[in-house]
C-alpha cells in the first residue's frame, strides 16, 4: 500500500478548552454505562496538550477504582512492543530485517524462506497457532518447530497476509536469542523503561501498579463479572503486557517521533506499508509491527488488542502528531471505543480511524464455488450454501454466521441478531487454476482443505 501523497498536511488539533474536557469526560462516563463497561481510560495527545481521562472501577467484584495509573491486559497490543524490540536490534546491526528467520532460529528451518520483516508484518504465511491451553504444555521452540512447517504454510512468504500469534512467539524467541535475556527482561530494559512505563505482565505475582480485571457481560442479568486471563508463558511476546492508556500513548508518541526510545528511522520503518500485507477486516495495510489506517488522506498507525474481557486501542498520526489511546476492562468496550472515537471529531476536532468499514461493494453475488472446508493450523472453517443464494461460515463447528458475498470475492459477516454487516474478509482465486483456494476471515487466512 503506497503512502498517501495527494492531501495536504493537516494542522494540529485545536487546543482543548475546559468545556471540551468536561464534555469528553461526560461522554466517557455515559458510554461506559451504556455499554456496561466497568472501567475505561482515554488519552488524547495533540503534541501541544495531553488530555487523560478515566472512569469507573477496575474490578466489579471489589469496587477498586479505575485510576489513570491502572493497567489493563492489552492482549495483542503487546505485539508492537515486541516488534519495536526487533527493530531496535536491527538498528543496532545485530540482525537485518531481510535475514531469513531460520538463520537465527533453527526451529523455523522447515519454513526457510520467511524473513524477519515478513514475520513482523504477518506476511510469512505462518498459521495462527494453537490455543493457550495446548501451548501451556510445551516449550516455545518445540511449539514453533511443530506448527511452522511447509505443510502448515498458508501461502508463499510475502504474497498475502495472515495474522499470526506464532509469528510473534518466533519474534520473542529472536529477541531472546540475540540479547541473551528473557523477553520480559528485554522489553522492560530496552523499551518500557526508556518510555517511562513501569512494566507489568500477565500473572505477575506482585504487580507494581493497580491492575484491572477483564470482565464478561452476563446477557441474562446484564451484569459484568471478572474473568481470569488465560495465556501460556510461551505466548508472552504476543500478548502478555499490561498497560494504561497513558502507557499506550507514550508508545504512540515514540511512533510519531516524540520520544528518544525509538530512533526516527526505526519509527518510520515500522510505519512503512509492506508488500502483500492486505489485512482486510483488521486495517488498510500493515507495517513491521503496526496496523495502518487510512483517514482523510492521511496514514495513521497503531494496533488493537483484546485479552480476556478487555479491549484496548492505539492510533497515531505521524503528520499531525496526534495520538489517541484507549483501554477498557470489558469485551463490550470495543463498542465504547468506536462511539468515543467518533465523538472526538465534534468534541476535539480529531477524526480517528477506529474501525474498518464493511468491505463489500456493489450488489451481493452468490459464490457457490466458495463452499468448502478451509484450515489454518488446527482451526477449521466451513463455508456452506444457505439455500437462498447466500452462504454461511462456521469456525470449528460453531454456530454458522451468514455471509453477504460480492463478485470481487469479498464478503461481509452479518450479525445474527441485527443483520448489520461487519467487515468479514475475502476469498482468493488461484491465478493458475482459477479455483478458490483460500479464505481470509477477520485477518486470518485459511487454505482450502478439500477439492473445489
Amino acid at each position: 500500500m503506497p503512502y498517501p501523497s495527494s492531501a495536504p498536511v493537516r494542522e494540529r488539533a485545536p487546543f482543548l478548552l475546559r468545556r471540551s474536557r468536561r464534555e469528553l469526560q461526560h461522554r466517557l462516563d455515559t458510554l461506559a454505562r451504556t455499554h456496561r463497561v466497568p472501567g475505561a481510560q482515554v488519552v488524547l495527545d495533540t503534541g501541544s496538550e495531553v488530555v487523560a481521562l478515566h472512569t469507573g472501577v477496575a474490578d466489579a467484584a471489589t469496587g477498586a477504582p479505575f485510576t489513570g495509573d491502572t493497567v489493563v491486559p492489552v492482549g495483542s497490543l503487546t505485539k508492537p512492543y515486541t516488534a519495536a524490540l526487533v527493530m531496535l536490534l536491527a538498528d543496532d546491526g545485530d540482525l537485518d530485517l531481510d535475514d531469513r528467520v531460520a538463520d537465527h532460529l533453527p526451529e523455523l528451518r522447515r519454513m526457510p524462506a520467511v524473513t524477519i520483516r515478513q514475520l513482523l508484518s504477518h506476511t510469512g504465511g505462518l498459521p495462527t497457532g494453537p490455543d493457550s491451553d495446548a501451548a501451556a504444555r510445551t516449550t516455545a521452540a518445540h511449539y514453533l518447530s511443530s506448527v511452522c512447517t511447509a505443510g502448515d504454510a498458508l501461502f508463499p512468504p510475502g504474497t498475502d497476509f495472515s495474522y499470526s500469534n506464532a509469528g510473534y512467539i518466533a519474534a520473542g524467541r529472536l529477541v531472546e536469542t540475540v540479547t541473551g535475556m528473557p523477553w520480559h527482561e528485554a522489553v522492560a530494559a530496552l523499551l518500557l523503561e526508556p518510555l517511562g512505563t513501569v512494566p507489568v505482565f500477565v500473572d505477575a505475582s506482585a504487580p507494581a501498579r493497580p491492575v484491572a480485571a477483564g470482565h464478561a457481560l452476563n446477557a441474562a442479568t446484564g451484569r459484568a463479572r471478572p474473568v481470569r486471563q488465560n495465556l501460556a508463558p510461551l505466548e508472552a511476546p504476543a500478548g502478555a503486557l499490561l498497560a494504561s492508556a497513558a502507557d499506550l500513548a507514550a508508545l504512540g508518541g515514540a511512533l510519531v517521533g516524540r520520544a528518544k526510545a525509538l530512533p526516527p528511522a526505526v519509527a518510520e520503518e515500522m510505519r512503512r506499508p509492506q508488500p502483500g500485507a492486505r489485512p482486510g477486516a483488521l486495517a488498510d495495510g500493515w507495517g513491521p509491527g503496526l496496523a495502518l489506517y487510512q483517514q482523510d488522506g492521511r496514514l495513521w498507525c497503531g494496533h488493537d488488542g483484546n485479552a480476556m474481557g478487555t479491549s484496548c486501542h492505539l492510533r497515531a498520526d505521524p503528520d499531525s502528531g496526534v495520538v489517541v489511546a484507549f483501554a477498557g476492562n470489558s469485551g463490550t468496550a470495543t463498542a465504547l471505543w468506536r462511539e468515543l472515537a467518533a465523538d472526538l471529531a465534534e468534541l476535539a476536532g480529531v477524526r480517528v480511524p477506529a474501525a474498518i468499514a464493511p468491505v463489500g461493494a456493489g450488489e451481493p453475488a452468490p459464490l457457490p464455488e466458495c463452499a468448502g472446508t478451509y484450515r489454518n493450523g488446527s482451526i477449521r472453517y466451513r463455508v456452506e450454501p444457505a439455500g437462498d443464494g447466500s452462504s454461511t461460515l462456521s469456525v470449528d463447528g460453531d454456530l454458522p454466521l451468514p455471509l453477504r458475498c460480492f463478485a470481487d470475492l469479498s464478503y461481509d459477516l452479518l450479525a445474527p441478531d441485527t443483520g448489520r454487516p461487519e467487515p468479514g474478509g475475502r476469498f482468493h482465486r488461484d491465478p493458475a487454476t482459477g479455483v478458490i483456494d483460500r479464505v481470509q476471515v477477520s485477518g486470518r487466512t485459511a487454505r482450502r482443505a478439500d477439492p473445489a
